[in-house]
């Protein structure tokens, strides 16, 4: 298909929030690009923050960093591992972003005089990022964040209510995501939340042209005639989401039901039959397979496992590259810290994953000393590779004390330290490490025969380095610094030669693992793991 202008797909959601906007929009981008679209998407969030960089986990999940650096809602992951499209900064903005744009473009004089309103300069501004993210693309789906009825919200539905009168039908196409509610004591499944909340998005002048049901359960005929009915939404525009075993089985469902061919109708576009073939692989090993291996993530976030949403994904994808399936437990590193019985040995392999703050550090030390001396298939990303050097340091070079200055800044044996670049700096936004950048791998490394290649491509998200001070010693000590920055300067992997696996990365890889891609990393760790769930019978 060659479009001159993109067609425009928004996502709503209605009733409560967590409905699953994210993976809706995800799976319904992946059947369009399955059938042969050129597909982006865009996520709007209404929160006031510039971007979700310095918002705790507890509050907001996981931060997704891009290949470009930008700190995004945990929904551009789920976008760039339903679809092949690599997405940037343009992909995600929020009201901060745009209250922050409209006011410099004000002192700068732009608006010749005019007072400054939501309408139209704030709408105005939401519009153009719009169709900015858009251009280029056959189809653009765009999430607008929370829920119908927020105060926040407001502006960028009336944006998208512009859109449609900008572009017409034709181009333009809303989705609503709702809930269903079963009520246990009835015995029935209750459609007035979603009339409610169709009413509240109609009394904006936005009417959907396809109702998507959120589920635990089947609902009858009657159900979505009532749907249908009172939402003003043909029937054949009413389509369920049931709650599935693997979110990636949630493209073949919705396809099974014709979602796709309502979108094209209703878009007045011809596509080809879409081929799910390869996502009905996934789900078909994902389900089916007899080898079980249970991988152990020693966190701070245990409480909220969306904080780690990425990591979990790009195990069970490992998990699917493996023909085996991935039981996560998460543990909680300030159990370990507190002397609590938790057996590290019960697991077929140990995750350390990125963290900030001093709490349940020593607890997930001490994880690192037990697989290292036990043999236990470990991982350790961003923060967990910083751990692993000063594990090592203090326990195989006698370093009694080694520490990094984020925890202790009088510690001896400053084996991690704060980059020089970021000494200065006294904003905490944006200003990390952040984004893309290049590593040499050590040939005849494992991380080398991992990825199979010289130099490679990494998304970081951190301000903590490795002391070059300290990289003589470590080596000479027998940690294998296996990747480095092209100029050497910066250590990027390490591993330890006599071990099953042992490797620790100062990146981010579990961005860029994807289900129909499985990350080598993860899929190298999860193949020692399934060696050693065998080994011990």
């Amino acid at each position: 298909m060659k479009n001159r202008e993109p067609k425009l797909i928004f996502i709503t959601g209605g009733v409560v929030s967590s409905l699953g906007k994210g993976l809706t929009a995800a799976s319904i981008a992946a059947i369009l690009e399955s059938s042969g679209l050129n597909v982006t998407m865009i996520k709007m969030d209404p929160y006031i923050n510039v971007d979700p960089g310095t918002m705790s986990p507890f509050q907001h999940g996981e931060v997704f960093v891009t290949e470009d650096g930008a700190e995004t809602d945990l929904d551009l992951g789920h976008y760039e591992r339903f679809i092949s499209t690599p997405l940037s900064q343009k992909n995600n903005f929020t009201t901060g972003q745009i209250y922050d744009a409209v006011i410099r473009a004000e002192r700068a004089g732009q608006y010749l005089g005019a007072t400054v309103q939501v309408i139209p300069h704030i709408t105005d501004e939401i519009k153009r990022r719009v169709l900015l993210a858009a251009e280029g693309h056959d189809v653009a789906l765009v999430e607008v964040g929370g829920t119908v009825g927020d105060i926040e919200g407001l502006p960028f539905l009336e944006a998208i209510r512009q859109l449609r009168l900008d572009s017409g039908r034709d181009r333009t196409l809303f989705i609503h995501l709702t809930l269903l509610p079963y009520i246990r004591t009835a015995g029935e499944i209750k459609t007035k939340p979603t009339q409610h909340s169709v009413a509240a998005l109609r009394q904006i002048g936005i009417q959907p042209d396809i109702v998507v049901c959120r589920t635990d359960r089947a609902i009858d005929e009657s159900a979505r005639k009532k749907i249908s009915l009172f939402c003003n939404v043909p029937l054949d525009c009413v389509f369920l989401a049931e709650d599935v075993e693997s979110i990636y089985e949630l493209p073949l469902r919705l396809h099974q039901q014709g979602i796709d061919e309502r979108i094209s109708a209703l878009l007045n576009m011809w596509i080809r039959p879409p081929d799910l073939s390869p996502w009905e692989d996934v789900v078909r090993i994902s389900k089916e397979s007899a080898d079980v291996v249970t991988i152990g993530i020693v966190g701070k976030y245990t409480h909220l496992v969306e904080s780690y949403k990425s990591l979990n994904e790009a195990l069970v994808h490992a998990g699917i590259a493996n023909s085996c399936r991935v039981k996560l437990r998460h543990v909680d590193a300030q159990e370990l810290e507190e002397g609590k019985d938790v057996s590290i040995e019960q697991y077929d392999g140990v995750v350390v994953p990125g963290g900030f703050g001093v709490r349940g550090i020593e607890g997930k030390i001490q994880a690192i000393r037990q697989v290292r001396e036990k043999k236990i298939p470990f991982l350790g990303l961003c923060l967990g590779m910083q751990l692993a050097v000063i594990e090592y340091s203090r326990h195989v070079l006698g370093h009694d004390g080694a520490n990094s200055t984020e925890f202790r800044l009088d510690t001896p044996y400053p084996v991690i330290d704060l980059l020089p670049e970021q000494r200065a700096l006294r904003d905490m936004g944006g200003t990390m490490r952040l984004g893309a950048y290049p590593c040499k791998l050590l040939p005849g490394s494992n991380a080398f025969q991992v990825y199979g290649r010289e130099l490679i491509s990494e998304r970081h998200r951190h301000r903590y380095e490795v002391n070059p001070d300290f990289m003589q010693e470590l080596v000479a000590g027998g940690l294998v610094i296996s990747g480095t920055s092209p100029d050497g300067t910066l250590v990027e992997l390490v591993e330890i030669s006599d071990h099953p696996w042992f490797i620790a990365t100062q990146a981010h890889p579990e961005f860029k693992s994807r289900p129909l891609n499985p990350h080598p990393l993860f899929a190298s760790f999860i193949e020692a793991a399934k060696r050693r769930h065998q080994d011990r019978g």
